[in-house]
């Protein structure tokens, strides 16, 4: 074990994806403040490099945010490490400014995020961290690490101090339990969406395919395969549990849910309501562009010009309860349609699941945390209206959250808009100052009924106005 750093740091990351990213861009940026010295920041992480997402960067695919949702803008656009920064180094400013683009490509934005990760000090790659514990002699977190080689295997051991954490690690892509054992299995191709371009030449190698999942990813990996394959044979089977393959809501209001007014008010609701709204709310962030959803109609389309249709199946109800091999090269799907209460089979030669992500367990990495942790009826851990966890008053440093509190703060926890104005809220907590002042207001809509008893003392006798809604 090395020796403990002579000076604890003030904020220690755990993970480095785009939030946590993020998070260390704006950290970096202190300096041009007041804070001579900014904060002293380390962030790990057990992949090598920065990757994000790298199976689904699908040639021509989009970000679902326009490109001010990057890094740092929307909380300080002049910063070094904006989008159109990056673009300057590169001298693709002017092309970008011709090509008219708000939404960039997949592809552009892991660039991007590549580029500021290469300069950003303090980004530690190739280091698992393995165990976390509150020192209370010396009231600091204990960091315990691994350092890993080139090829993943332990190389030393290390430990850091730290007076705060970041936790950001980021979701698991999730693989229905009916479906685990066949996507374990080496013989058989049923792979993760998020594993796409890894097996894409096998998966077109296939004979009939069939994608699992109605959100954005399901749709790009189908489309990617009916434009690969020739009219008249594609062989390919889409089928989702959703009742259709909904449009993701892009209304102009209903993109105010990924606001913090919107945020904020989620964060106040009691716990029971948040739970019920959360599942009620999937159209904003499972549904499908409106532009792929053109683009697959379209390629459907192109491919009866000359008579006849494409040789493909969009089935939506549908669920799997079953699966197994058959003939050990081929899968066996038992389907179950929920509005007709009926089951079928279907036989395949390779499945890609687009069946989403979920958050990864923090029980390992947090472990030693757990007797200080405050938690709700569900076990989860209460996060409060500062992205912190809610821990004993012994523990006097903080555990800040990154895409780990839906559960708290709603629908925008993942979304890349919301990563820059949580990351500036984090350091003003952190430095009890405003080195990024954020706006009173954000949204057009008002969520909730204003607290006109709270907000002004009542006069004895003075009658409130009463407001009715249908």
């Amino acid at each position: 074990m090395t020796a403990p750093l002579e000076a604890p740091h003030d904020l220690v990351g755990i993970g480095i994806g785009p939030f946590n990213l993020s998070l260390a861009a704006l950290a970096h940026g202190l300096q041009q403040h007041e804070f001579a010295g900014g904060l002293a920041t380390a962030f790990y992480d057990q992949r090598r490099d920065f990757s994000w997402h790298p199976g689904l960067l699908i040639d021509g695919a989009t970000l679902q945010v326009p490109f001010l949702a990057d890094l740092v803008t929307l909380a300080d656009p002049a910063s070094p490490w904006t989008f159109l920064n990056y673009l300057k180094h590169k001298e693709r400013l002017f092309p970008f400014y011709f090509a008219e683009r708000f939404h960039i490509q997949r592809a552009e934005y892991d660039a991007y995020c590549r580029w500021v990760a290469g300069q950003l000090p303090g980004l530690h790659f190739g280091h698992q961290v393995d165990a976390v514990r509150w020192n209370p002699e010396r009231s600091l977190f204990e960091v315990d690490f691994t350092q890993l080689d080139a090829d993943g295997e332990a190389e030393a051991l290390g430990r850091t101090y730290t007076r705060n954490l970041a936790l950001g690690i980021g979701s698991a892509p999730y693989v229905p339990d009916p479906l685990r054992p066949l996507a374990e299995a080496p013989t058989v191709p049923v792979v993760h969406s998020a594993e796409y371009l890894d097996n894409r030449q096998r998966i077109l190698g296939a004979d009939h395919v069939t994608v699992i999942g109605s959100g954005q990813s399901g749709a790009e990996v189908f489309l990617d395969l009916l434009r690969a394959r020739p009219a008249g044979r594609e062989r390919l089977t889409w089928l989702a549990r959703t009742p259709s393959f909904a449009p993701m809501e892009y209304s102009k209001l209903g993109l105010e849910h990924f606001t913090p007014d919107y945020t904020r008010y989620f964060h106040d609701l009691p716990e029971p309501v948040r739970d019920k709204l959360l599942p009620a709310q999937w159209q904003l962030h499972k549904g499908i562009d409106a532009d792929t959803i053109a683009a697959i109609h379209d390629e459907l389309y192109r491919r009866t010009l000359h008579g006849g249709w494409p040789d493909v199946v969009l089935t939506p109800g549908v669920s799997v309860r079953t699966a197994g091999r058959v003939a050990t090269t081929k899968v066996e799907l038992h389907l179950e349609h929920a509005q007709q209460g009926t089951r079928s089979r279907l036989t395949t030669d390779a499945v890609v699941l687009a069946t989403g992500y979920r958050e990864r367990p923090i029980g390992r990495i947090l472990a030693g945390l757990d007797p200080y942790m405050r938690k709700d009826s569900s076990g989860r851990p209460r996060i409060d209206d500062r992205f912190r966890m809610k821990l004993d008053p012994t523990v006097t440093g903080a555990v800040f959250v990154q895409n780990g509190e839906r559960h708290t703060h709603g629908v925008g926890a993942p979304d890349l808009g919301l990563a820059a104005w949580r990351s500036a809220t984090i350091l003003n907590t952190l430095t009890g100052k405003d080195p990024y002042p954020q706006p009173a207001r954000t949204a057009f809509t008002s969520f909730g009924l204003e607290r006109r008893e709270a907000a002004r003392p009542r006069v004895p006798g003075e009658l409130l106005p009463l407001v009715e809604h249908p």
